[in-house]
């Protein structure tokens, strides 16, 4: 079994570590931050990308609490949420499986989302669940979403070397033993298009040096399955928008703006609304908390928000 990040060590000082708590539901150990304090706020669920954590919306939660109660977790095998049984090869690490247990998770938490946020691999979670029924937001965003399948080479090659190197129970610890040199991390984070602080810089080396994290990243790109995704997006009648960073390097920023001008007039819902983040890349919602908190309101409440 590949060792995972341990809460007692790793998580020591983990970013707003005192409204952690860990629950059990879908067969799973969750790690979920929530941020309760008015019962009369509506609720925002908050899902990370993959290799991510509850870790980067520290800053945006400060920002979305005096508006929401807000709940964030930690997706399975990744930081402090357990690895299914089965590792890579189980049902859970797939998309539906992933809003299934998410629902799951959100029942034994007696938690309804007015408004999810999900950002990269997160984004098409939420819309994953609102499509199977599993939660019914009234909103989602879209922060650098991976809603479509890659274009070109990267497309035909990226989820069958994910899986390869997921079925390698040796590829994890290399990975992370690679990325757990100053340099590599450097270029993995510039590789994003994003440019982070000290702080946001170290918990990722934190997370992408554990092998455990790095088999849960791992799994989850090699179960996605983003064409049935994209078949399915125009079913969707929850409103949906998007926010987009112009120097996104992960997820071309020219996908949400395909997706917006190629939306089918016969869909459930409009065109999603677009909004671009000048500057940004696709840890956007790290770079600049403020900007993004922004849209969210005017997003979810209306123009008046802002």
């Amino acid at each position: 079994m590949t060792q995972s990040l341990q809460w007692n060590t790793d998580g020591e000082r983990w970013p707003h570590r005192d409204h952690s708590r860990f629950v059990n539901a879908a067969g799973l150990r969750w790690h979920v931050q929530l941020f309760d304090t008015n019962v009369n706020l509506p609720v925002v669920l908050l899902l990370h990308g993959t290799g991510a954590s509850t870790h980067s919306w520290r800053e945006l939660i400060c920002l979305l609490v005096p508006h929401f109660r807000v709940l964030a977790l930690d997706l399975p095998g990744h930081a402090f949420t357990d690895m299914p049984a089965g590792g890579g090869n189980s049902q859970l690490m797939s998309l539906p499986g992933m809003a299934k247990a998410i629902g799951e998770l959100l029942d034994s938490l007696h938690v309804d989302p007015a408004l999810i946020i999900g950002h990269s691999a997160g984004a098409a979670i939420a819309v994953r669940m609102s499509l199977d029924g599993v939660a019914a937001p009234r909103h989602i965003v879209s922060i650098n979403g991976a809603l479509q399948p890659l274009g070109g080479l990267a497309g035909q090659v990226f989820s069958p070397v994910a899986r390869l190197m997921s079925a390698l129970p040796f590829v994890p610890t290399l990975f992370s033993r690679q990325a757990a040199q100053p340099s590599v991390l450097q270029k993995l984070i510039a590789s994003t298009g994003s440019t982070l602080d000290a702080e946001g810089t170290a918990l990722y080396g934190q997370l992408v040096s554990n092998p455990g994290h790095a088999a849960g990243a791992l799994a989850m790109m090699a179960n996605w399955d983003l064409p049935q995704l994209a078949m399915d997006l125009p079913r969707l009648a929850t409103p949906l928008s998007l926010m987009v960073g112009s120097q996104d390097h992960t997820v071309p920023p020219r996908q949400a703006v395909r997706l917006v001008a190629q939306w089918p007039a016969s869909s459930a819902r409009a065109a999603p609304q677009l909004v671009t983040l000048p500057g940004l890349g696709h840890l956007a919602h790290e770079e600049q908390p403020p900007l993004v908190a922004q849209h969210v309101l005017a997003f979810f409440n209306g123009p008046a928000a802002c």
